[in-house]
Parts: structure tokens; sequence; C-alpha cells
């Protein structure tokens, strides 16, 4: 029987193409321990092993299956830089600063593929993303960015497409101008989860599924967490729950917003497709991103946003097809095999949020949909930090990272009012 996640509809490509996810036992009773962290997705199963590989006593739970939250249902794209961009960062906190983040994320993209292969995880990495766009009177903006990033921020393997270079690359005239980056691409997310629980676990860490965290409280110098069978006791706790922090712990509530992120597998699409030949991801200039991509074995896997709040398209693989159909319209009638979804964690200015919100609780997440790389590195920051080593992660509990406006009463109403207005100039 496929084990069907009650947080995240539909059974992922991602996982059907993986042999059966290995099962870690849930908690059952009392313990203490050095650390303890919720949440067992990117960020928790990396603070994880890289606390237990330097020796400290690390419990790790989580309330459903790892990867059942966006670690193991995202798009696989890794991105370059922070999700807000380099002169967005420059106007808020100065080019030195900008620089510091600029140079964070990309000490992240190499640790993520330095991890996977020096623990020989088949994380099928393809090179290559295109950013695009539809209007064609963005070219200077575009031309300008990737100027940006040669000369002011060394980065070479970005330069700009014009409208034919576009479409042979896409297989598609849909979109009229656009960005290569040669110096990142994409991944089988699950893939990664499922090797990193695995080393986590090698390394020492105790590791437990389906062990939900009811409260967290801090007394006496101690963090308690309790669940349904027990209670952990630490010195710290590190709340790696991203779109799924609940009632948990409000100050986190406040500040990361869930929403709702649906991609569907196509078949194959056979060698004969002009379709993405050079195998490149591809994410879109609307506000409500679209992001697609080819597999190893030719299949699309088309993402789009377009529900702000918990509940879910009744037919998720038509919603897709629709998309895919605006772009390719050759394939409107294309089968979708798989169709899934999740929620991403937002924050206001697209920027992570860091924060100690009780003593030695640290809380991490809000990656805004940039979080394949960024989510793995913080993971290993917090460790650093914990180690005494040297961490860049107070360059994140540094950025100015506002609640979300209208409370927890009025919050959701609000960014589902804000986003449908962005999707709408987007149709338009």
């Amino acid at each position: 029987m496929t084990w069907q996640s009650p947080i995240s509809p539909g059974v992922s490509w991602y996982e059907a193409a993986v042999a059966e996810r290995p099962v870690y036992p849930a908690l059952d009773g009392s313990l203490e321990t050095d650390v303890v962290v919720v949440g067992g997705g990117f960020t928790g199963l990396q603070a994880a092993y890289n606390l237990a590989k330097g020796g400290v006593r690390v419990t790790l739970i989580d309330g459903c299956r790892f990867g059942d939250g966006a670690s193991g249902r995202n798009g696989g794209q890794l991105g370059t830089g922070q999700r807000a961009e380099v002169d967005e960062l420059e106007r808020q906190y100065g080019r030195d600063r900008a620089r510091a983040l600029f140079s964070m994320a990309e000490d992240a993209k190499r640790h993520l593929l330095d991890f996977a292969r020096d623990h020989q995880i088949n994380i099928e990495f393809q090179p290559g993303h295109l950013s695009v766009t539809h209007r064609a009177r963005e070219e200077k903006a575009y031309r300008a960015f990737a100027e940006t990033m040669r000369e002011r921020y060394a980065y070479q393997p970005i330069r700009f497409m014009d409208a034919e270079e576009t479409a042979d690359r896409l297989g598609s005239r849909h979109y009229k101008l656009g960005l290569l980056d040669t110096g990142t691409g994409h991944i089988q997310p699950m893939k990664l989860l499922i090797g990193l629980a695995r080393v986590a676990a090698a390394a020492g860490a105790g590791l437990h599924e389906m062990t939900r965290a009811e409260a967290i409280t801090v007394s006496g110098g101690k963090v308690r967490v309790t669940t349904a069978r027990g209670t952990i006791t630490a010195d710290r706790a590190l709340l790696a729950c991203n779109a799924h922090i609940g009632g948990l712990e409000p100050v986190t509530s406040a500040h990361v917003m869930p929403i709702r992120s649906f991609i569907g597998a196509t078949p194959p699409l056979g060698a004969a497709s002009d379709v993405l030949p050079g195998g490149e991801s591809v994410a879109d200039s609307r506000f409500v991103v679209r992001y697609f991509r080819k597999s190893r074995d030719g299949r699309l896997l088309f993402g789009g946003r377009e529900a702000y709040t918990a509940d879910s398209p009744r037919d998720i693989s038509e919603h897709i097809r629709r998309q895919i159909a605006e772009i390719y319209p050759q394939l409107k009638d294309v089968s979708i095999d798989h169709a899934w979804g999740g929620s991403v964690g937002i924050t206001l200015p697209r920027q992570p949020f860091v924060r100690e919100v009780m003593p030695g609780v640290t809380a991490i997440g809000g990656y805004s949909g940039h979080g394949v790389m960024l989510s793995n590195y913080c993971g290993k920051l917090y460790a650093d930090l914990v180690l005494g080593r040297p961490s860049d992660l107070d360059l994140f509990k540094a950025l100015k990272v506002p609640p979300f406006p209208g409370g927890q009463r009025f919050r959701s109403g609000l960014l589902f009012l804000a986003l449908t207005w962005y999707a709408l100039r987007d149709r338009l």
C-alpha cells in the first residue's frame, strides 16, 4: 500500500521513482538529549547529520514521513544566489552585505553537490537553468542583470538570451527572452532526502518519523518538546518545520506563511521531442511562478502556484495540463501520470527567517521557493554554530523579515487577496 501524506495531496513522481522509502521508528517514551530537532526535511536532517558527526547527541522528530513536506516534493531547482535578487538586496542592505549573501548562496550550492558526491547519493543532477519572460519590454533589465552578475559579482556562468535562442532552448516561442545560467541545475529531491536521512542515521542521529511535536516549552535552562508518547528534554532545539509550523510556535508562525504549490509529471516525451532539448530547468518571470524541467527519463515536470489557502484544486492534473498547453500547444492532450502538491514556506520579503524565538530555541525556514540548496546549508550552519565553529548563519539572522500583517486571524485572508491580485496582473 502506498503511503499518502495527510499534509500533501497526491503521490509524487519522485516517490514513485524510488524504491520503498526507509522507515524510521516513532519515538516511544521520554528521553534526554543535547539537541532536539523538529522537522525531518533538508534543514533538520542536515543539522542532525552534522551535529551527530561532531559528537553531539541529537534527536530528530517529524509528525509524518521524512520528505512529506517541501523537501521531498519540490521542483528540484537549485537556483543561483538568494531568492531576492542582488539589486534588491543592495538597496536594502548595501553592496557589501549583498555580496556576502550571494557568496553564501554559492557556498550552499557547492555544499549540496559536494555532499551528494562524497556520500554517493545519486541526486540525478542536470546542469543548466533558464530564467525567461513573456514581456519583450524587459530586455534592457535582463541584459543589465546579466552584466551586474558578471561584473559586480564575478559570476560568469550567466548570460542574456535573445528571442531566437530562448525559443530554441525552450522548444517554444511563448517566452520572448531570458537568461541562461550554466552554473546551476536541478536534482531529484526525494533521492537527496532519502540519502541524507541514511547518512544522518549512520552518523548516530536519533531519527523518528510519525512523532508529532505537540508543544515546546523552556524552563530551568532546558527545552522540552512534548509528543503524544513522551517528552524530549534538551539543551537546545531547532525548529525546522518551515511551512508546517502551525501553532507550535507563534513567532515563527507569524513570519512564515504556507502557500500551496502543485506539480504534474507527464510520461517520457521521447527522444524526438523538441521540449527543452538541452535539459535545462526553467522558471518564468510571473509573480505566480511557473517552473518546469525534464527528468532524466524525459518526463516534463511542470509546476505552478495557484492556491493561497490550505485547500487544493479538485483536479491537479487538469490544472497543470492547461498551463503546459499555454507554453507547449502540442502537449495540450498529454497525459499526467503523477500530480502532487505541498506547502511552500514564504516570508513577506522572500528572505529566509532565522531567529532565536525562545531561549535556546532557533527557528529556520521561509526559503520562499529557493530552499533546495539554502535549506541544506542552513542545517549545516546551525550545526556549526552549536559546535562553536565559524558560521554564516548570522547573515540570515540579521535580515529584516517582518511578520505578515493582519495577525493570526486575518493574515491568511490578506495574503489571499494580495496574491490573487498579482496572479490577475500576470494574466493581464
